[in-house]
């Protein structure tokens, strides 16, 4: 295994450490003359470390496919075609025991090819041998997040590493998951290898780096929750407890986005009215997963669990509004955008008793993004303009709503620098003209009342410093 360490700092002039505070940062060990170097990148290191015995010989066995072999010895030979593809081999060194590899991958091809082919092969006795093969493949070590530097792994900004043996975990994954899916699996027979420590195990591999191995485990999680009742409420519990580790203590892990995804399949079949349990979840687990820095990696996917909560039950809109008013981005537009984004998707399957509840406070977050500077989080803000259902909600309670937005939009519709701006405020107010002039008069006479106090206000205030300084002199 190759061991990794801190990323080396070298100088142009190496000073011997003559305290404990030598080896704190290469800028300070460094003499003000002296210029630090460019660091060198370390050699990459794959994603995921197995233990090694030794170098393994792996001899082939007949082919499955013989005419010459009875039902029993082909049987046999199943098993013991499994129990050697349990041999792991080191892609460290991809030179190393290539014959041993491709052989490896050919019985597992073999394998895959024989379990689709036949019926009835996959039995009780055959199931000791097939998990201790899938687990001797696929549980091992996942090293520290780093990138090349030795500086934390930024999914946003660093490539992420492919598996080197993958070509061999993609067999195993296929495997597994054609004994999932296959109408002689017995979830009885199952129970004692598909238990709490397997599903951990599994659960610890979404944190790989490799987007393929997240897809492959994201379809086998899935299906051992559908097929082991049992083990459902562990899944969601071991789920939640990843989210909340990820929130609130490391903001760091690469298999937020399939986790959403699988618990998106989840949220959907759960039955109505939904349990005081998966209520907790949406509130403690879900809704805080906005305030994560890194939420662009997974907004689609937990934009489509929050709004699948909604389609369950509709009365859950005030308060998902409210919790994304709370972690609202002050000074992130990227942000900002899919939090606007999200809010449309919610305002879609709203009730209206719950918008009318929830518009004012709305609205004064809304209005605050059409004023933004950055034009593509006021332009997004005013396309909710062109939703038919939103206008409805709208028109339906613009007595609330109406004075907020006028008050907002009036007093930038002419100081914004984009003019595309301009032209979409305009529309905006031309829509409350149209539906109630009156109203939209009364309030635009009472925001220039307003506008005049202020100014007549400002106007005394700047009077009075000025006496004040004359005094002074």
């Amino acid at each position: 295994t190759r061991k990794t360490g801190a990323a080396v700092t070298e100088m142009v002039r190496p000073r011997k450490p003559t305290d404990s505070f030598a080896d704190a940062g290469r800028l300070f060990s460094a003499q003000v003359d002296e210029v630090p170097t460019m660091r060198v990148p370390r050699r990459p290191q794959s994603s995921s470390r197995h233990s090694f015995s030794g170098k393994h010989e792996f001899r082939m066995l007949p082919l499955l496919s013989n005419k010459d072999l009875t039902e029993a010895k082909r049987k046999e030979l199943f098993v013991q075609k499994l129990a050697q593809c349990g041999v792991v081999f080191d892609f460290q060194n991809f030179d190393e025991n290539i014959e041993g590899k491709e052989a490896k991958q050919q019985t597992l091809v073999e394998i895959l090819d024989y379990m689709s082919d036949r019926v009835g092969i996959v039995t009780p006795d055959v199931y000791p041998t097939l998990f201790s093969m899938v687990s001797a493949n696929l549980f091992r070590t996942i090293p520290p997040q780093i990138n090349a530097f030795g500086d934390p792994y930024d999914p946003e900004e660093d490539e992420p590493r492919e598996e080197p043996a993958w070509p061999h975990l993609y067999l195993v994954y296929h495997i597994f998951l054609r004994f999932l899916e296959s109408g002689d699996f017995n979830s009885s027979a199952a129970r004692p290898y598909i238990d709490q420590a397997f599903t951990t195990q599994l659960l610890d591999l979404f944190d790989c780096e490799d987007v393929r191995e997240r897809e492959s485990l994201k379809t086998v999680l899935h299906r051992i929750y559908g097929k082991m009742l049992g083990m459902r409420s562990f899944i969601r519990r071991s789920i939640n407890n990843i989210f909340l580790q990820f929130t609130y203590e490391t903001q760091r892990h690469n298999g937020v986005a399939e986790l959403l995804e699988i618990l998106g399949s989840i949220i959907n079949g759960f039955t109505v009215p939904l349990k005081e349990e998966h209520i907790n979840f949406l509130h403690r687990v879900l809704i805080p997963l906005h305030k994560a820095r890194p939420m662009s990696l997974y907004y689609a996917q937990l934009s489509y669990c929050t709004i699948q909560f909604l389609d369950k039950d509709p009365m859950l809109g005030d308060s998902i509004i409210k919790a994304l008013l709370r972690y609202w981005p002050k000074v992130n537009s990227p942000k900002e955008l899919m939090f606007v984004n999200e809010i449309e998707g919610i305002l879609d399957s709203i009730d209206p008793a719950q918008f009318t509840i929830i518009c004012q406070m709305l609205f004064q977050q809304l209005v605050k993004c059409i004023v933004s500077p950055h034009f593509q989080v006021a332009e997004r803000t005013l396309a909710m303009w062109r939703n038919t259902y939103i206008v409805n909600l709208i028109t339906d309670n613009i007595h609330l709503v109406l004075p907020i937005v006028l008050s907002g939009i009036y007093r930038h519709s002419r100081s914004h620098w984009n003019r595309n701006i301009h032209n979409q405020v305009f529309q905006v107010l031309r829509f409350f003209v149209n539906v109630n002039e009156e109203m939209f008069e009364h309030c635009l006479a009472e925001f220039r009342s307003m506008r005049d106090s202020e100014r007549q206000r400002s106007a005394k205030n700047t009077n009075w410093w000025t006496k004040i300084e004359k005094l002074a002199k």
